[in-house]
């Protein structure tokens, strides 16, 4: 899912940019769905092809200096086309005074006009940074996400498999709960994977037999941490006789989510397999993976130069 975010929105959450409404109060509901800023210097001097509908304009000192150049007919006329392009709201920024007729034109057009006592870059930085965050692409999955090793670790299967209870384990051996049963994802910029906890599940945990446990309260809250980015995805899947199971970790799958494949790895759960054991393993593994070792292709290289200098060998007798 991909949301979107309104002026109104923008303007009232948004603290730490010190927005005010100066005009077009009507036009707050206007939808604002691309993270990227503009600043339409060369829209107001007539070129406007390159100004998008649905972002935020930036006014700054430039801007208002030109405007101030023109003839009064000149500067009308540049800042009703400039209106007219739709944009979801404009910025000015300096604490600058708007001209009465950005003002009028506001109102009339039902554009958010609004200012900050930020300057034009410091303004620009923390708006996208805030709407990156608040547009990125999200979805919610029913797994648990832990923080094994530095490790974002998804933990995936089917009601009952026992996800949870070896969270618990893991819990008690000194990693960190993320979410439990419902995991809040978004995909920000550079394709990375976040997930949290929504505020009403938020550190807690759903064991059966005991019921809704607070691992904040029972653990402390070196046991928790409020968002992690997901970086592997573990399937725990039940132990079946007649399928074959990876024996050497050399079959490479993926996990998509949000069109991010993520590396999966399924682990076959029966009686006596302590599960929470793997799952570190798993960890610390693909820890060794991003640091350039992996273990089954280095195996296997090795059984292969083994095999390949057999053969020579065998081949130098049968010469001989």
């Amino acid at each position: 899912m991909t949301p979107t975010l309104t002026v109104r929105s923008l303007l009232d959450e948004a603290s730490g940019l010190r927005l005010v409404l100066v005009a077009g109060e009507s036009g707050l509901g206007r939808n604002i769905a691309i993270h990227r800023i503009q600043k339409p210097g060369l829209a107001l001097a007539g070129f406007v092809r390159q100004v998008h509908p649905e972002r935020v304009q930036i006014l700054g000192a430039t801007e208002i200096d030109y405007l101030g150049t023109l003839s009064a007919e000149d500067a009308q006329k540049s800042v009703q086309a400039f209106f007219s392009l739709n944009p979801a709201c404009v910025i000015i920024t300096k604490g600058l005074e708007a001209s009465p007729l950005l003002r009028e034109s506001a109102d009339r057009l039902g554009v958010p006009l609004l200012r900050t006592p930020l300057v034009s870059s410091q303004a620009i930085d923390q708006i996208q940074k805030y709407l990156e965050l608040q547009l990125a692409p999200t979805a919610s999955i029913h797994a648990v996400l832990m923080d094994v090793l530095g490790i974002g670790v998804l933990l995936l299967g089917k009601s009952g498999i026992g996800k949870s209870e070896a969270a618990l384990d893991l819990i008690m051996r000194g990693h960190r709960l993320v979410a439990d049963d419902l995991v809040e994802v978004r995909r920000t910029s550079g394709s990375l994977l976040v997930g949290w906890a929504s505020e009403l599940i938020k550190h807690h945990m759903e064991v059966r037999g005991l019921g809704i446990i607070n691992i904040k309260d029972m653990f402390g809250v070196a046991a928790v941490r409020d968002e992690k980015r997901i970086e592997l995805v573990l399937e725990l899947i039940r132990w079946d006789q007649s399928e074959s199971h990876d024996r050497l970790g050399l079959d490479e799958m993926v996990y998509p989510i949000l069109d991010v494949p993520v590396p999966l790895l399924r682990i076959p759960v029966s009686p006596g397999r302590n599960v929470s054991s793997l799952i570190e393993v798993a960890a610390r593994n693909r820890l060794l993976q991003v640091r350039g070792h992996h273990s089954a292709r280095e195996f296997q290289e090795r059984l292969d130069r083994a095999l390949a200098d057999a053969r020579e060998r065998r081949w130098r007798d049968d010469v001989e």
